[in-house]
């Protein structure tokens, strides 16, 4: 019957939209959407659909709640109007609309709502196979499971690249290119409207392999590193070895030498 009536006077009322309202919020967070309503409008049918679907209304002051499967009691509605959406989720994202009818007429309020998702800090890796013999040294910088977001290279405060994506995807890269052997601080940055992760960059750590004449012929892993290391290590104990071994000699040819002459 009610919803019989409401379908009646959306047909006789005349309809336009009055506010407009972008909304950002982390998930877990709570969020209220504002009806702003007036003790007048409060006596009205107040209506609340998310992404076209009715899901809450407030009729003479009393709120009924429309798609609990959804939202799972996740929803609070005052006297006035306004929305509340407790513990947010990624599947919160999308436009609500309150709708209000006001003597004979329908108000409307449209709510652009995201849910961001936790940032995790950039990854930066180095590919000295990449390395040029311009002495330049390339960077990766990238982050995984991200959406709505912005990754960006800075030297210093000043902007060099950046990458957006407004979808979701799995993963997110941007390349650079740098003199190995500058002293310039470098960050990458990971950003949404309402927070940002930052890995800064130390260049003499992530290409100081490409000054090495052979780096052609070597593949950065993350391993490569450890390798030369241990080969150098093994060098070192082997020639410890090796002289320990001509003391030892030496030794044993002098008390030979002695041992004759006595």
């Amino acid at each position: 019957m009610i919803r019989t009536f409401l379908f009646f006077l959306l047909c006789l009322i005349g309809v336009f939209d009055v506010e407009s309202h972008e909304v950002w919020v982390m998930v877990g967070d709570a969020v209220t959407l504002d009806s702003n309503a007036s003790e007048t409008e409060q006596k009205n049918v107040i209506e609340w659909r998310f992404n076209d679907m009715r899901i809450a209304n407030v009729i003479m002051g009393n709120p009924t709640y429309h798609d609990n499967v959804r939202f799972e009691d996740r929803l609070k509605l005052d006297r006035n109007g306004s929305l509340t959406i407790k513990d947010t989720r990624i599947t919160d994202t999308g436009e609500y609309k309150l709708s209000t009818i006001i003597s004979n007429r329908e108000s409307i309020k449209r709510f652009s709502v995201t849910v961001y998702a936790p940032l995790s800090i950039p990854v930066v890796t180095s590919d000295i196979s990449q390395c040029s013999s311009g002495s330049k040294c390339s960077l990766l910088c990238s982050v995984v499971n991200v959406s709505h977001v912005t990754l960006s290279w800075y030297k210093g405060n000043s902007l060099l690249s950046s990458i957006s994506v407004s979808d979701f995807r799995i993963s997110l890269s941007l390349p650079l290119e740098v003199e190995y052997q500058e002293k310039n601080t470098y960050s990458c940055v990971l950003n949404n409207p309402i927070s940002n992760q930052t890995r800064h960059v130390c260049i003499t750590d992530l290409c100081r392999l490409c000054s090495v004449p052979f780096s052609d012929e070597v593949h950065y892993d993350g391993g490569t590193e450890v390798v030369i290391r241990l080969v150098v290590t093994a060098l070192v104990g082997l020639a410890a070895v090796a002289a320990f071994i001509v003391l030892v000699y030496d030794i044993k040819t002098r008390r030979v030498e002695q041992e004759t002459h006595q």
